[in-house]
């Protein structure tokens, strides 16, 4: 692709030769392989961030931290993670800046959000594209943290993770899969677990199949809520032939039915090889008479696609989460619900 002189100049004034850096089109910047950030090691300096919601509570800050050392990282907090403006972690700019800062900071080797809630889209059109290429770092985190994850990919081709946030629940389920995928590396199966406690059959964390088969493609998707906001934007990274995962907590099913609606008028939905829905946590019927359940809603729209899909994949707004890689290749089985990478997700 040729560059134009704008871009030729923006990377002499920066320092940077063309071989260096990814490609630049105009929706962005990309490069055809995965750019995979260094794996996490202990003594490693986390970057804390509150790009969207606001945190009210200082214990939320040193939980994070205490979990952080228990890991064997160290933290280094964002300049405005307490503020706050309305119900946003500050003003946009303010947000924008600690994320940039985290990236370009060479102190800070990953960044994990605080919290999710909502504001991460009101930054995307302030953030450093280049700065965050040259740069490539893990950043981790879930719900409305589903913005910077897709479109730091879409701009980037970096290897983003769908997992905890600060304040989550780090139990042992939850912190075994961040430290086999972010420290050791491992290219291995996720798949939901299968006791079945005093009952004669499983009746917790159950998958159920929508369309049964197998099928290959990078992962990618996140919040349902936050990705659907984003559709026509510049900043979702191409899904064809590649695996959508989707979770999403407190919609009315009606509202879920709207959403994938909107996927599907998007042409996001035909374009996919392979579809995975997680935990819809607190996501019912508003009772009225005739609503649609969540299984007529995939029925409807996810069924007649004739993909591999299956709901129920321990991914969401939950205790026990896997942490999920978006940008890399993996092969889904819909039979057995498991997703299994086929290449590490870092370096």
């Amino acid at each position: 692709m040729t560059l134009t002189r704008r871009q030729i100049l923006q990377m002499v004034a920066t320092g940077v030769a063309a071989t260096q850096v990814p490609l630049v089109s105009a929706s962005g910047i990309f490069s055809k392989s995965p750019l995979k950030p260094p794996r996490l090691n202990a003594g490693d300096t986390i970057g804390l961030i509150n790009p969207a919601g606001a945190t009210f509570y200082t214990e939320d800050v040193l939980i994070a931290k205490e979990t952080m050392a228990a890991l064997g990282l160290k933290t280094k907090s964002g300049k405005h993670l307490m503020d706050r403006y309305g119900g946003l972690a500050g003003k946009d700019a303010d947000r924008a800046a600690d994320v940039n800062e985290m990236f370009r900071d060479p102190e800070v080797d990953a960044i994990i959000a605080l919290r999710g809630g909502w504001g991460c889209n009101r930054i995307l059109d302030l953030l450093d594209y280049h700065s965050i290429a040259k740069n490539p770092k893990i950043i981790m985190g879930y719900s409305d943290i589903t913005s910077l994850l897709l479109a730091f990919n879409a701009k980037t081709s970096l290897v983003t993770f769908h997992g905890p946030v600060g304040i989550s629940t780090w139990n042992k389920y939850s912190t075994d899969y961040v430290k086999r995928l972010l420290f050791d590396g491992e290219i291995f199966t996720l798949e939901n677990p299968k006791e079945i406690g005093d009952n004669l059959t499983q009746t917790k964390d159950r998958i159920e199949t929508i369309h049964g088969g197998t099928a290959t493609g990078r992962l990618l998707g996140g919040n349902l809520s936050v990705l659907a906001a984003m559709i026509g934007s510049d900043y979702l990274p191409d899904f064809k032939d590649n695996i959508l995962f989707l979770e999403d907590v407190g919609e009315d099913a009606y509202r879920i039915d709207r959403m994938l609606t909107q996927l599907k008028l998007s042409g996001v939905l035909e374009s996919i090889s392979g579809f995975v829905f997680g935990k819809c946590s607190k996501c019912d019927s508003s009772g009225e008479i005739g609503d649609l359940t969540l299984e007529e809603i995939f029925n409807d729209h996810i069924k007649p696609l004739g993909i591999p899909a299956w709901y129920g994949s321990m991914i969401g707004h939950i205790e026990d989460k896997f942490t999920v890689p978006l940008g890399v290749e993996a092969k889904i089985d819909a039979q057995k619900g498991s997703i299994t990478l086929l290449e590490s997700a870092v370096v």
